[in-house]
């Protein structure tokens, strides 16, 4: 019976976002930025009502036992409002991509173009992160796509109140069909499923999330004929080589673990053998002036374990010594899911040895990997990181991806 009205709640959120979207083709750009302008200043306005959900949705989470790790992904805060409407703004400031584009001239006087369509309705399934309900919308907005999303149970009262709040009213004022914006009301894991099996309304779901569940409900789309983007797994890889400044290495394992919930943290350490003596005394340092403990040989895990997802264990990163860059890299492309990896090192040789090895998505030199992510390379929100190995949008998915090319001879 839960499924059953899952998948009702599902296919009725897609078909009033599908009514939409005739009215998105021809909306002028203006239009659309106006809307995300307004999203922008009712965050301000309703600060009061989301933040007195989000206490709601945070309240029942810690009673339920939730980590730190993931309580931090939940929360919201007026800090938290201000930077989701500043990247309303600069979303908004972004110059639409160009519909149509020359690409070549064909035999016979023709002329190849390419066009650049909306896909129509997408779905979107994410961890209990409320800016994401913002983030993931303001995408489709911006795209010309109407969306159906669902987030984790445990936001689900700051969803509502971002959605009922904030987006609808903001898209009906800026003279766009608030329909366009869904959010699943049914709590728990069936409204996801149900997200995922109706390839005639939803055609491409986005997964945005981390661990087994996503893979599954990966899984059961493409049973389902339904198309993907998934981000299931994560955890952000430093090595520090055998030539690291000492001092840089200490600022940006520090850096990057300025919140523990995301999926581009610094999840492993790795150290130069050479180096392991004078450098892992000093990232225990960092690593205990920050609460977090460093899990160090013989490790009883996988070295790409994601602290991330363990509940109580978040505050953990994983070290272990290699022999050199290629070394690391290998070791990144092997045992982790591979989402981002940096080397610290003075060294050009090593540098390129690395980042020619490491196949991730991301490869930083002298830098952190919580640089991956849409607003921090792109300066505009994301919907997630893909990191699957296949043609196609890879890494942070911004609006730019969510469409579909058109070939026109004329």
């Amino acid at each position: 019976m839960e499924q059953e009205q899952a998948t009702d709640a599902v296919a009725a959120a897609a078909r009033a976002a599908r009514a939409a979207v005739t009215d998105l083709a021809a909306m002028p750009d203006k239009v659309l930025d106006d809307a995300l302008l307004t999203m922008a200043d009712a965050l301000r306005r309703q600060a009061a009502d989301v933040l007195a959900a989000n206490d709601e949705d945070m309240r029942a989470a810690r009673d339920g036992g939730m980590g730190g790790g993931l309580l931090d992904r939940l929360r919201l805060d007026e800090a938290r409002l201000e930077a989701i409407a500043g990247q309303l703004r600069a979303l908004a400031a972004v110059p639409a991509e160009p519909s149509r584009r020359v690409i070549r001239e064909l035999p016979g006087g023709l002329t190849l173009a390419e066009r650049r369509r909306p896909v129509g309705v997408i779905g979107a399934n994410f961890e209990a992160r409320p800016n994401v309900v913002v983030d993931i919308a303001s995408q489709f907005v911006k795209s010309r796509n109407a969306g159906v999303l669902r987030t984790g149970s445990a936001a689900i009262r700051s969803a509502c109140a971002l959605t009922d709040a904030v987006i609808a009213p903001s898209l009906a004022a800026a003279g766009l069909p608030a329909s366009m914006i869904q959010l699943v009301r049914v709590a728990g894991q069936a409204g996801a499923y149900a997200l995922v099996r109706q390839p005639g309304l939803l055609p491409l779901v986005i997964l945005r999330g981390s661990g087994e569940s996503t893979r599954l409900l990966a899984a059961e789309a493409a049973r389902h004929g339904v198309r993907t983007m998934a981000h299931a797994d994560g955890g952000g890889v430093l090595y520090l080589d055998a030539e690291a400044d000492a001092a840089l290495a200490e600022r940006l394992i520090e850096a990057s673990l300025d919140r523990l919930g995301v999926c581009n943290r610094l999840n492993l350490l790795l150290v130069h053998d050479s180096r392991w003596a004078d450098l892992l005394p000093r990232a225990q340092e960092v690593l205990a002036r920050l609460g977090v403990t460093a899990s160090l040989p013989p490790h009883a895990h996988p070295l790409g374990h994601e602290w991330a997802l363990e509940s109580g264990r978040e505050a953990t990163v994983t070290v272990a010594p290699v022999p050199g860059a290629r070394a690391a890299a290998v070791l990144a492309n092997e045992q982790t899911p591979g989402l981002a990896a940096a080397i610290v090192t003075a060294d050009d040789a090593a540098a390129a040895e690395f980042m020619d090895t490491y196949a991730g998505t991301g490869v930083f030199w002298n830098a952190t990997t919580r640089l991956l992510d849409g607003f921090k390379l792109f300066s505009v929100p994301e919907t997630g990181i893909n990191i699957d190995p296949v043609p196609g949008p890879r890494g942070p998915v911004t609006f730019r991806d969510l469409c579909l090319r058109q070939f026109e001879v004329s």
